[in-house]
């Protein structure tokens, strides 16, 4: 679109031009569910064509379900991407409270959940930080500035903490998302976001796209609140969008999730042309995307490529990030950009649930973002993490290198390790435990049984990465007898 709000001049049909044009301001907010939009006449004026080309456009807008004649309103907007995907009637949120559908995590996850508090144990599981970096100085100053200018204080706005959301607009501007304060919601980490969209947008029956392997296998957050999961392979550039069109016309894919920076737990980077077909195929197929974008500052050599949000110029993305990945877990602040429309329906959705996170928190994190401690934290914990990567990879080849195969990543916490030799997955895992080493089974992530481990480097100390290795060499050894 041109500044001026018509379309820029392209290749497309004057009419395709018109749909792109009216799509952007109702996924924008601009033109929200109830507005009329303008008359024909009007549209044929503006953008110079006969109003049987503006009849066109709506006839397929409609056909969409975006928008309706009302007798005696004109064309009203009834629908954007997002709410398509909501229920009618809405969700009966006591049903789902009360109602015990939420599915318990697998065993092992159970397992791992709880034996990642057991200080004795050397934890390659643990996707966070390692207490040897936590920036408690700078975290205590920061905390008693905050502490200082404090008044009294209460229950947040819906969406949270204006100048919060103000920070974190001006953060993601700084690779490449336009998101003004009010299509932010500040939420209490990504899991908690993931559980909004799924009571909030989804309805039951749903089919939720994404990578194999995936983060969201271990967890159960879409498949507790009624929903099916169908896995898209990846390669080393990342998920394969080809499948797309045929499972969105067998009625088999409703929205998509994808993790597109140092993938949890492969490690993979999406490279830049792949998300160019990615967003290609979700905006040719009317498919909208959450991205999860928790590891991006995490780089090593050189920053990712812009997010999929930055290319977004019809709503089709809802883009998740956080502060658990980079800076505490422990201060629950996440965030998620999207169409003013969905936040304010997900904002209803957590005041709802818990009215609002943490105030306190969100002073802190805005603090963080706002003095400049942030970036100047993130590049100490890129260097540290560059070091424990090393560790990690020199023990591996030191004591693993005939017993499995993996690359080098390009940031992230995590390594992930095909085995040579298959091996019983869970025997494994326990005797790991038993040894004083706790591992992730791929298994757990939705990978094919017995020959995958996803190993982290992020939290254990650099003496415990190596000797966490040896042991688990020792015992793939042992069992390859």
């Amino acid at each position: 679109m041109g500044r001026d709000g018509q379309p820029a001049e392209g290749q497309l049909p004057k009419y395709q031009q018109i749909i792109a044009y009216i799509k952007e301001k109702i996924a924008n907010g601009e033109w929200p569910i109830g507005s009329k939009i303008p008359s024909q006449r009007t549209l044929a004026s503006q953008f110079k064509v006969n109003r049987s080309t503006i009849i066109t456009a709506i006839e397929e807008l409609t056909a969409d379900g975006l928008i309706e004649g009302q007798m005696g309103k004109g064309t009203v907007v009834v629908n954007n991407t997002w709410t398509l995907l909501a229920t009618n009637p809405p969700p009966d949120w006591n049903a789902y409270v009360t109602s015990g559908v939420h599915k318990p995590s697998q065993d092992t996850v159970q397992k791992i959940n709880q034996d990642e508090f057991d200080a004795s144990l050397i934890q390659l599981s643990k996707g966070e930080l390692s207490p040897e970096i936590f920036p408690l100085v700078t975290m205590q100053r920061l905390m008693h500035k905050v502490t200082d200018e404090l008044h009294a204080f209460g229950y947040e706005e819906p969406k949270g903490y204006g100048p919060l959301r103000q920070a974190v607009s001006d953060y993601v501007r700084s690779f490449g998302i336009e998101a003004s304060p009010s299509s932010i919601l500040i939420v209490s980490g990504a899991l908690q976001a993931l559980q909004l969209i799924s009571v909030g947008l989804l309805h039951r029956g749903s089919t939720v796209l994404l990578e194999k392997p995936s983060y969201l296998y271990s967890l159960h957050v879409f498949q507790s609140a009624g929903m099916k999961l169908t896995s898209l392979e990846m390669d080393a550039q990342g998920l394969l969008p080809g499948g797309i069109p045929a499972l969105r016309k067998q009625g088999k894919a409703d929205i998509l999730y994808t993790n597109p920076c140092f993938h949890n737990p492969t490690g993979i980077l999406m490279s830049q042309k792949r998300r160019q077909e990615l967003m290609h195929a979700c905006e040719a197929e009317r498919l909208p995307v959450i991205e999860d974008d928790l590891y991006r500052e995490l780089w090593f050599d050189e920053p990712p490529p812009a997010p999929l949000k930055a290319m977004d110029r019809h709503g089709h993305v809802l883009y998740l990030g956080s502060l658990s990945k980079t800076l505490s877990p422990g201060l629950r602040i996440g965030w998620i950009v999207g169409p003013e429309p969905v936040i304010e329906r997900l904002a209803d959705i957590k005041m709802q649930t818990d009215y609002g996170t943490s105030s306190l928190s969100q002073r802190v994190a805005a603090e963080w973002l706002t003095s400049g401690e942030y970036q100047k934290h993130v590049a100490y914990i890129r260097e540290q993490l560059r070091i424990r990567k090393a560790a990690m990879l020199e023990a591996l080849e030191l004591h693993a290198s005939d017993l499995a195969e993996w690359e080098s990543p390009a940031g992230g916490f995590f390594i992930w390790l095909r085995l040579k030799e298959k091996v019983h997955i869970h025997e494994l895992f326990s005797k790991a435990l038993r040894q004083g080493v706790l591992l992730n089974p791929g298994s757990i992530y939705g990978q094919d049984r017995d020959r995958y481990l996803r190993l982290s480097y992020a939290y254990a100390s650099l003496p415990e990465l190596r000797q966490g290795i040896r042991v688990l060499a020792d015992i793939l050894k042992n069992m390859a007898r």
